[in-house]
């Protein structure tokens, strides 16, 4: 990325695994005025033309449960921001064969061997050591999809990628707050957050130096569900993306 300070991630071209998502479509969204190279993933050909319209650059269709995939989609990618989830149904409660186990994994395998210089994976509250932060009732529901995620964040920790780890409350569609309570140490935060500025936590991470191989419990202001607990003071390069924003429209040919 241009004028990235020395020591930080310098990207060219980025990954968006996961994009034909929410939190993935608001995450091209944040990424499209840069000046950065977009690759988009989507399961299904349906989704391309949409992901396009949405800022991707490069759009590939892939299945992460097959390794050889998960490979072609990191190729010359200096970062990866993971946005895979299963979709609603019972194998969030039964588990099994998921993509937030298999799939990331997959991905983070072919992340290593590609040399990526930074990977941010979009987890939940209530994985691990956060499980306090979700409802018991919530937790039985989704359990099978929270150990899957459990596993896919231990990966990532053991891979010895450059990586933050977003651990989002509850993920609703309402406008960006940009207001965000970040805690860390599972027993932290707990509430929601619009997706919006989940995706701009991700987008920000890999040039954010405070977040570096951190794991990050994170909520809205206004959706905290009670007082916040062991809360952590990181500078995100929001500044960065904006001037990012502001250069690409600057040096855009007038019509």
């Amino acid at each position: 990325m241009a004028g990235t300070p020395s020591g930080l991630t310098a990207a060219d071209r980025v990954l968006v695994a996961g994009a034909s998502g929410e939190t993935g479509h608001e995450l091209l969204s944040v990424l499209r005025p840069t000046d950065l190279t977009v690759r988009a993933t989507t399961q299904s050909y349906a989704n391309v033309d949409t992901l396009e319209r949405l800022g991707a650059d490069e759009v590939i269709v892939a299945d992460f449960f097959q390794s050889a995939d998960a490979v072609a989609a990191v190729e010359e990618c200096d970062v990866v921001y993971c946005a895979l989830g299963t979709p609603a149904g019972v194998r969030h409660t039964l588990g099994g064969k998921l993509v937030d186990r298999t799939g990331v994994i997959n991905l983070i395998t072919a992340a290593m061997g590609a040399d990526v210089d930074y990977f941010v994976h979009e987890s939940a509250i209530g994985v691990g050591s956060s499980k306090t932060g979700m409802a018991l009732p919530a937790r039985l529901l989704l359990r099978g999809s929270l150990r899957a995620k459990r596993d896919a964040e231990a990966a990532l920790r053991r891979s010895g990628l450059g990586h933050t780890i977003i651990r989002p409350g509850k993920l609703t569609n309402a406008p960006p707050t940009d207001d965000p309570v970040v805690g860390e140490g599972g027993d932290s935060v707990s509430g929601s957050i619009p997706r919006a500025d989940v995706a701009r936590l991700m987008a920000a991470a890999p040039f954010t130096p405070d977040a570096r191989n951190r794991t990050l419990e994170v909520v809205c202001r206004r959706g905290l569900n009670e007082p916040p607990r062991n809360l952590v003071d990181i500078d995100w390069a929001f500044d960065q993306l904006e001037e990012e924003r502001e250069r690409t429209e600057r040096d855009r040919p007038q019509r």
